[in-house]
């Protein structure tokens, strides 16, 4: 299997946000660079040692995207980063305040690593979802935040992430933006990411991450979001 998901990668000597050995490509930014649609292998498995993450390849096998979590790390984030291994986005668990009845947890979206600034997006997953559901409801909303919101841009997310099929529609729900579909014969942890004219690839793996961490059995990445 392992020459299926990644074909052109040579044994990886990478370091956490250090690029060693393997070709960076860029990972665009808008969905499909020109008006073409760009469709992506996830692999839910880290590269380096001792780490859980993602590993993300283009269709040509190349190395797009890739998260390395060490299992000792408790921060209540995660950073989606280049080949490069250059902070492309992080993720970042913002627990809801119950006693003051503020709704559920959030996952925000920062450019980079810069977590002190405002957030681009909030993701947060809908009270009526029923976890590991598929029926068609929404399972997530994913909001802009401060500039991009006076500017629309958000998303819905539906279906089932359990069973990696999910559709990702604009905020006015006209068009498919991005699909999340099951790869054939490789089981659930390498799956298809298909992102459309509509919405930034990196914005979509970001969108994949926290569908992870809401919705993953068990969540991949770190124990605070199980």
């Amino acid at each position: 299997m392992a020459a299926k998901v990644h074909p052109n990668l040579a044994v990886p000597s990478l370091q956490p946000r250090m690029g060693m050995g393997v070709r960076a490509v860029a990972a665009g930014g808008g969905g499909g660079g020109g008006g073409e649609e760009v469709v992506l292998t996830v692999w839910r498995k880290s590269l380096l040692f001792n780490c859980r993450g993602f590993t993300v390849f283009d269709a040509s096998g190349d190395l797009v995207y890739r998260v390395d979590s060490y299992a000792a790390d408790s921060r209540a984030e995660v950073v989606l980063m280049d080949a490069a291994g250059v902070p492309v986005l992080t993720v970042r668990r913002k627990k809801a305040i119950s006693h003051l009845g503020l709704g559920g947890d959030q996952w925000l979206v920062y450019p980079g690593e810069e977590t002190r600034l405002p957030p681009l997006y909030a993701v947060k997953r809908t009270t009526q979802y029923v976890r590991g559901g598929g029926n068609g409801k929404t399972m997530a909303h994913v909001a802009p935040c401060g500039v991009r919101g006076g500017a629309g841009g958000g998303y819905e997310v539906e279906g089932s992430y359990l069973r990696r099929h999910c559709t990702v529609y604009d905020q006015q729900r006209r068009a498919v933006v991005a699909e999340v579909q099951p790869k054939e014969a490789v089981g659930t942890d390498v799956f298809r990411l298909v992102v459309r004219p509509g919405m930034e690839v990196s914005v979509a793996m970001a969108v994949v991450v926290a569908l992870d961490q809401m919705f993953g059995k068990p969540s991949l990445l770190r124990s605070w979001s199980s």
